[in-house]
Order: C-alpha cells, then sequence, then structure tokens
C-alpha cells in the first residue's frame, strides 16, 4: 500500500495538486470526506465540524467577559472529540489498504507508522491571493489585506493543532519528504513532476 499525504498553506493550489496526483496515479483521494465522515460519526454538522476542527473563530474570542472563558473551554474540549474522531476516520482509510492520497488533516503525523510520503506545499504571497481571488466566491469581497489576514489565521490554526497533536512544528522541513513552491508553474505540468518524483521515492522503498 502507498500513502501520500499533503500538507498545505492555504492558498497555495496543495488540493489541487493532489487531486492531480491521485488521478495520475490511480490513487483514492481523500479530502472533504474526511470532514463528512467526522460529521457522520459525530452526529454533528458538516460546516460545524470543519469550523471547529480548523479553529475558525474561537481564536478571536475575547476572554475579558465572564461567560466568553466558558465558550472557550466548550470550544476546545469539543475540538479535542471532534479531532479524536477525525483520526479514527483516518486510521480506517489507512485500514482499508488501498494506495491514496490524503489531504491535510495531519495525516502524516497520524500514519507515520504507515510510512507515507509527506509532501509539503507552498508559494508566495502573490500567487496566494492571485489562486484566492480566482476561486473566491461571487459574493466575497475581501480586501489584500483581509484576505492576507485570512491565510494567516488559517495557517496559524493548522501549527496550533499539528503542535497539540505531536508536539512538532508544521511546516518544518524535517517532517516531509518533499516541499513544492507552486508559484509560477502550471498545476499540469508540476503534477507530473510531482508524481514522477513520487513514483521513485516508492520504488527505493521497494
Amino acid at each position: 500500500m502507498k500513502i501520500i499525504t499533503i500538507s498545505r498553506e492555504f492558498g497555495s493550489g496543495g488540493r489541487e495538486l493532489g487531486k492531480r496526483i491521485a488521478d495520475k496515479l490511480g490513487f483514492d483521494y481523500y479530502d472533504s470526506e474526511i470532514i463528512s465522515a467526522v460529521a457522520k460519526n459525530s452526529g454533528m454538522d458538516a460546516h460545524y465540524v470543519e469550523s471547529t476542527l480548523d479553529n475558525h473563530g474561537w481564536q478571536d474570542f475575547s476572554i475579558t467577559f465572564g461567560g466568553t472563558i466558558h465558550s472557550v473551554e466548550y470550544l476546545q474540549a469539543s475540538k479535542i472529540e471532534l479531532l479524536v474522531q477525525q483520526r479514527k476516520v483516518i486510521e480506517s482509510i489507512a485500514a482499508l489498504g488501498k494506495d491514496c492520497i490524503i489531504i491535510g488533516r495531519n495525516a502524516d503525523v497520524i500514519l507515520k507508522d504507515y510510512h507515507p510520503f509527506n509532501i509539503f506545499v507552498c508559494a508566495d504571497k502573490d500567487a496566494k491571493l492571485k489562486r484566492c481571488r480566482e476561486r473566491a466566491r461571487e459574493e466575497e469581497h475581501l480586501t489584500d489585506r483581509e484576505l492576507l489576514r485570512k491565510m494567516k489565521e488559517i495557517d496559524r490554526g493548522r501549527a496550533h493543532t499539528r503542535d497539540f497533536l505531536s508536539g512538532t512544528a508544521w511546516g518544518d522541513r524535517e517532517a516531509y519528504h518533499l516541499i513544492v513552491n507552486t508559484g509560477g508553474w502550471d498545476m499540469k505540468k508540476l503534477a507530473d513532476a510531482v508524481t514522477g518524483f513520487a513514483e521513485k521515492w516508492f520504488e527505493s522503498k521497494e
């Protein structure tokens, strides 16, 4: 069984890159399916599950008002519960024994005993802004400053979760077999290059 995990900066195109690689290799692809499975197993709304797991919102609470402290504690407890469910879902995916690509969710940490090929996808600020603009919903009208703040908050949440789960730094080059900067690349050509690299890596482990 071959597993590829893709960690990525928000706006870097890691999700698209992963899907293209999965299509080329004929691997199963897991992304939002993980959130759906966690929501089903926990009996919670999928949007709430995604928001909680990705730290959206709770870090902005002020703790200067009495009741807010309890709100933060509740959200943190809820996140821990959902992280446990998420781990079970990811482990169940690996237990299927099929070649797959998993996007985010700290799958590289959770599945380390399976010796996955771990990729970290990044890009420069301008490339990420451009990509976010191209994929923004019509009703979304964020300034560059607001969009950059959103990027930083989401990536900060990913770093916080990884530190909580493993005590390791998100984005630390020592944790990945390949770091890919998507800036200036045609995604199709980049997927070809990364696919070839992954195939050679798996061959070296046989």
